[in-house]
């Protein structure tokens, strides 16, 4: 198994004290508790670590205690380690001459709380999944967490903080506990103590002539590369010793920071919501809550492509801290090596709800011209679905005496439509995997996401221009000539046209019209007729009037399609006049299970290719329905 250090801490020991029995004389000695057995927050692991004593390999009793775990920063050794009570218990002398061991020594005396953390090779971890229960030094702890189950311990280190709260420290009473002979313990503090008094002594009876000197001190001390702590110690009336710590410690490479705070686990929610913010999707606060939006905000600041793989393969129980293992993570990001309901954040979820975000940004930005101009019909599957007309005897009879009503009849007029798949499907492939470009999942949803806007358009205007069999003049539903031309009297013509429509039976179809459908070319000028209270002739025909009849009645509409010379029918003069298609549709969109918008599902790529497939896929259908909806103006002679 791979070899991974780990820091496993735990407060508090540490007191200097003399030697026994055999020790080294004169050297402090200290006594620790260095691990509880219980569960810690470490750097680096997502889930608390607890070390199992049983698998602890100890090479032999002297190993090296350092500060921070920096090999540099030598304090001492231990003479003695054993595991007692479920607890991990060691004791040394201080019998390194390095200022980490006067630190160390002073601090202690001072009354600091030092802390201990134990340095471990790891060899064989298992990951306890939430839910599941294990027993590790003698106690029973529930999931998540990780269990080291073999390691071989390699130092111990003093600390300012620990992450085991629960453990305590005391200082050796008496020898009959073979720690520290208090008599050693009481020349030693005392020798130390009476060099600390004669120095304040000496420092106050010289004070007007060592003030120069301590100054000089500091200043050699500090070697022009700590200002901050040169200033504060002359200020403060530093002695060079203290001085010395001050200097020490700021020069001490930073030791990791191995108390994580406890948060809320990560969830397939905070993930989401921290890809949006990465890719800055407008207005996210319209799809996630404050709560959830902070969290992501906090812990994933810039989320790249790799980390949403990690963190999702980490909740699945993946045990490895790299991407290296890219195809390993992969297995488990997707959930191929968890067993069946265990998986806890689901990755492909998760690119499917972040995709289908990017995805409308590009579906809504193509034209939607076509959604104000038909009528939508919810369609439960594939099959071919007709529309019955009521005419003729739809209207109501009178009522005669007794109340009876006549049932009325459906007509022959019917309208057909049905629902097809439209789809297309793009990868995300290794390259933007180890590139680590989280605007892969965004980017491309977006091209879907156009790309089905795009086919939707393609298919109605298709339908909808190649109409030579129903706007003709055999349906009372086309009108041509030089009279024609979109103004005021055309608009005229038109709305005659338009109202004169009967039914089969020769009635008026008492339906109104509600929308002018242009090409780009003619916008300004229904635009005009829709807005302008006057449309002004300047030429010379005086009898021209003014006044805008048209005012207000009709709302303009306009699609680049009805000029473009790739669609049958084309035209850049010609123009329609419809009614509102939830009165009487010329034209029909239908969706299966009524959705407008367009799906994305994402997958694992095949065994072939490492990367991510996503396919966007739409199921509609467009037909052509009632031709007195609607009335064709050719525009032109």
């Amino acid at each position: 198994m791979t070899q991974k250090l780990i820091f496993a801490c735990a407060p508090k020991w540490i007191e200097a004290a003399a030697e026994v029995d055999g020790k080294p004389a004169g050297l402090p000695r200290f006594s620790m508790t260095a691990y509880t057995g219980g569960p810690m927050r470490l750097s680096g692991w997502r889930y608390p670590v607890i070390l199992e004593l049983s698998g602890l390999s100890i090479p032999s009793p002297n190993r090296p205690i350092r500060m921070g775990h920096d090999a540099a920063q030598g304090v001492g050794h231990t003479d003695a380690i054993t595991i007692e009570n479920g607890q991990l218990v060691a004791g040394g002398v201080v019998s390194r001459d390095t200022g980490a061991a006067k630190e160390v020594i002073i601090s202690s005396r001072n009354g600091f709380p030092w802390q201990a953390s134990i340095g471990a090779s790891v060899e064989d971890a298992e990951f306890i999944r939430e839910g599941q229960k294990a027993v590790v030094n003698g106690r029973e702890w529930s999931g998540p967490l990780n269990i080291v189950r073999k390691a071989t311990l390699g130092e111990i280190s003093f600390v300012d903080l620990g992450a085991d709260g629960e453990t305590s420290a005391r200082v050796a009473a008496n020898a009959t506990e073979g720690e520290i002979n208090p008599d050693t313990e009481a020349q030693v503090i005392e020798q130390e103590t009476t060099e600390v008094k004669t120095d304040i002594a000496a420092q106050m009876r010289a004070e007007a002539a060592a003030e120069t000197e301590r100054i000089a001190g500091v200043r050699r001390i500090c070697a022009g590369k700590h200002d901050e702590i040169e200033v504060k110690a002359i200020r403060e009336g530093w002695s060079a010793m203290q001085c010395e710590l001050h200097v020490l410690r700021a020069d001490r490479p930073k030791t990791p920071d191995i108390m994580q705070r406890s948060e809320a686990p990560v969830t397939g929610l905070v993930l989401e919501a921290a890809c949006v913010l990465a890719e800055k999707l407008n207005q996210p606060e319209k799809h996630y809550d404050a709560e959830v939006l902070d969290c992501a905000s906090r812990r994933f600041r810039g989320m790249g492509l790799q980390e949403l793989f990690l963190e999702a393969a980490w909740a699945n129980g993946y045990t490895g801290r790299s991407f290296r293992a890219s195809r390993e993570v992969m297995r488990f990001a997707f959930g191929r090596d968890v067993k069946a309901g265990l998986s806890t954040v689901d990755i492909g979820g998760i690119l499917s709800n972040v995709a289908n975000k990017f995805l409308l940004d590009g579906f809504y930005a193509v034209e939607r011209t076509w959604r104000n101009i038909c009528a939508i019909r919810n369609v439960p599957d594939f099959k071919t679905i007709t529309s019955y007309r009521l005419i003729g005897a739809d209207q109501y009879e009178l009522v005669a005496p007794g109340g009876e009503l006549k049932h009325g009849t459906l007509g022959e007029e019917t309208f057909t439509n049905k629902a097809d798949t439209f789809g297309l499907m793009l990868s995300i492939d290794r390259r933007d995997i180890i590139n680590d470009d989280l605007g892969a999942i965004t980017l491309v949803p977006r091209k879907l996401g156009r790309g089905s806007g795009l086919k939707i358009n393609d298919v109605f205007w298709s339908i909808f221009m190649n109409n030579a069999d129903f706007f003709k003049a055999a349906n009372k539903n086309y009108i041509s000539g030089a009279g024609t031309v979109l103004s005021i009297d055309g608009l005229s013509q038109a709305e005659t046209a338009f109202m004169e429509q009967v039914d089969s039976e020769g009635k008026p179809i008492g339906v109104m019209a509600a929308i002018v459908l242009v090409p780009p070319s003619l916008s300004a000028m229904a635009t005009q007729l829709n807005k302008s209270l006057e449309i002004r002739d300047t030429t010379a025909n005086a009898k021209y009037p003014v006044a805008n009849p048209h005012v207000g009645k009709y709302r303009a509409e306009v699609s680049r399609y009805l000029s473009n010379a790739k669609y049958p029918g084309n035209s850049g003069k010609a123009w329609h006049l419809l009614a509102d298609p939830n009165d009487l549709p010329v034209i029909e969109v239908a969706f299966l299970h009524g959705n407008e918008s367009p799906v994305i599902e994402t997958a694992e790529a095949d065994f072939n290719m490492l990367g991510v497939k996503m396919r966007g896929y739409h199921d509609f259908g467009v037909a052509l329905q009632d031709p007195r909806g609607g009335l064709k103006s050719k525009g032109e002679a």
